[in-house]
């Protein structure tokens, strides 16, 4: 044991005072002011977020559907799986298959909930919930007016080797891809 580390078996942070500072379309920003487990306060940045789902589109052929789009907030286009926000009250399956069909164009025949988790959890609350989608039939892309999308196909193996070289580099993505493996590769 490290001398002078202080174990504290209860790391719960109490909530005193919360202030919704900015209120937006797709996410709301909140300043917390918190007890710490010692008793002294700090303040929490808080990014509040209604959740938003992942689908992996693998079509039978073996290829995986990605879309490239501009993302202002890096300043790059980037190259990823279909995502998109869940509205109130929707479901996350309808969720997933809304996403999959408006950004890629298809419909997915077997869609599989494979996990859940934070996408960043030191100053976010949104909830990403990974889909494997499989049975894929082309119908129509249905993008939002202010989306412009390019839908690519792309070899399983390829896209792996996209992770490690960087060109698939948003977390969620990477998650997703490496997920799916795991789950195809435990399926044989």
């Amino acid at each position: 044991m490290c001398t002078g580390v202080i174990m504290i078996s209860d790391l719960t942070e109490k909530v005193l005072r919360s202030n919704i500072i900015y209120r937006g379309r797709i996410l709301n920003l909140r300043v917390d002011t918190v007890e710490l487990p010692d008793g002294r306060t700090a303040k929490r940045e808080i990014v509040e977020h209604t959740g938003a789902v992942i689908i992996v589109p693998v079509k039978q052929d073996g290829q995986l559907l990605l879309v490239r789009q501009y993302r202002s907030a890096t300043g790059r286009t980037a190259l990823e799986l279909p995502a998109g926000n869940i509205e109130p009250g929707e479901e996350l399956e309808s969720a997933a298959l809304r996403e999959l069909q408006e950004e890629t164009g298809y419909k997915a025949k077997e869609l599989v909930r494979l996990c859940s988790f934070f996408s960043t959890p030191g100053f976010s609350d949104e909830e990403l919930h990974l889909f494997f989608a499989s049975g894929l039939t082309l119908l129509n892309q249905n993008l939002d007016d202010d989306e412009f999308v390019e839908v690519l196909t792309v070899p399983w193996e390829n896209a792996i080797q996209m992770i490690w070289s960087g060109e698939i580099c948003d977390a969620a993505s990477v998650a997703g891809i490496l997920a799916v493996d795991s789950y195809m590769k435990n399926r044989l």
